[in-house]
């Protein structure tokens, strides 16, 4: 938002000019001079407390002016928080008069959320009807405060060739739930991470933050423990992080990839940087089983199809050779292994020249034994 950084605000508040429609903006600009004038303009949610009527005049050498006609109330006096809670980009969610299921009434409840873009969180309360500890957690949980996990791929204990997918909460940061009234806010400033480092000096040498490691590979700063936690696992960083950035330097840096561009590169982790490290479990985990439908494929499932593949290709070539045989006789491997027989299991053989169709038929010895046995028979 441009008004954040960039304005003239002779009076900057949460003015609602569709209340009336005597309340209006209007401008005038004669090439000398730049008028805005708001007529009777009101605060909105704060009508009756009366209408503020006040100008801006932009000269052409430079001179501003406001000017202020009606100010039915202290400046001071203005809440901030329902307009413009801080100084950055923001995104805002409101509740606008929500009740309580099945106790409707109870009252309306009022209140917002802005997320900065600097990492500021705020929250508002306008209208809290009855205190927030009262209210029954036993259909829905009723919590209040920030809450951040990480999600990680591990090996299931219980079936090796399954993967789980397990969800770990690693920051949490609660409301006390007494503070919170009508017009009441709460401000979330963020601490420093390892994350906003961009080299491996500033993540190891940096006084803002500590128990950082510089993962070489990812060019990323981390603890290991934030929502990145399993790329900090499938390619080892764990171990890099243990190094000095002067063995970083000696490497160079074409064994590096940019966290940023992964979408965009294909980053494919060794066998040896498989996730092997463990994380203190919790009881807000929550397990999803992969069992090779699809995302998960157990290692074993190669190793047999390797060996079915082994076995097909022996008896195909072991057929190749029987057929190769019999439709060649006259080449070497014929006789050979009739050589080579026994007289119990190779049987004796007449050879027979019909025209272009040569071939072997078995001849009965009648009690003789003679080793490789062959009569031939001319047509």
């Amino acid at each position: 938002m441009l008004t954040a950084t960039q304005y003239i605000a002779p009076l900057m508040a949460n003015f609602d000019t569709s209340f009336s429609k005597n309340s209006t903006v209007r401008y005038l600009d004669n090439g000398d001079i730049f008028v805005v004038q708001w007529d009777n303009v009101r605060l909105k949610d704060r009508e009756t407390e009366g209408a503020f009527t006040f100008q801006t005049v932009l000269c052409h050498n430079g001179t501003i002016v406001f000017s202020y006609k009606d100010v039915p109330l202290p400046v001071e006096k203005i809440n901030s928080t329902e307009h413009h809670l801080c100084h950055c980009d923001i995104f805002v969610v409101q509740w606008d008069n929500v009740r309580l299921k099945d106790r409707e009434t109870e009252g309306a409840f009022t209140f917002q959320t802005v997320l900065c873009h600097n990492g500021t969180i705020v929250f508002s309360y306008k209208d809290v009807p009855l205190p927030v500890e009262k209210i029954n957690s036993t259909e829905h949980p009723v919590k209040v405060g920030l809450s951040d996990a990480f999600m990680a791929l591990l090996s299931s204990p219980q079936s090796p060739g399954a993967k789980r997918q397990t969800i770990y909460e690693y920051h949490r940061v609660e409301i006390d739930t007494t503070k919170i009234v009508n017009i009441s806010a709460f401000e979330f400033t963020p601490l420093p991470t390892c994350l906003q480092h961009n080299s491996c000096e500033q993540c190891i040498q940096s006084n803002l933050t500590s128990g950082c490691g510089w993962c070489n590979t990812l060019q990323r700063c981390s603890t290991g423990i934030d929502r990145y936690r399993q790329e900090w696992l499938d390619y080892s960083c764990s171990e890099e992080a243990k190094d000095t950035c002067d063995d970083y330097a000696h490497r160079g840096p074409e064994s590096s990839v940019s966290p940023f561009n992964s979408s965009s590169s294909v980053m494919t982790p060794s066998p040896a940087a498989q996730p092997a490290n463990t994380v203190t479990e919790d009881d807000t985990k929550l397990l999803f089983h992969h069992n090779g439908n699809g995302e998960e494929a157990p290692e074993h499932t190669a190793i047999i199809a390797g060996v079915v593949a082994a076995l097909v290709l022996l008896v195909f070539l072991t057929l190749l050779a029987v057929y190769y045989i019999n439709t060649h006789p006259t080449v070497a491997p014929p006789f050979y292994l009739m050589q080579r027989r026994t007289n119990n299991y190779w049987p004796s053989v007449k050879f027979r020249n019909q025209g272009c169709h040569s071939s072997y038929a078995e001849v009965d010895l009648g009690g003789y034994e003679k080793e490789g046995f062959i009569e031939a028979e001319q047509c």
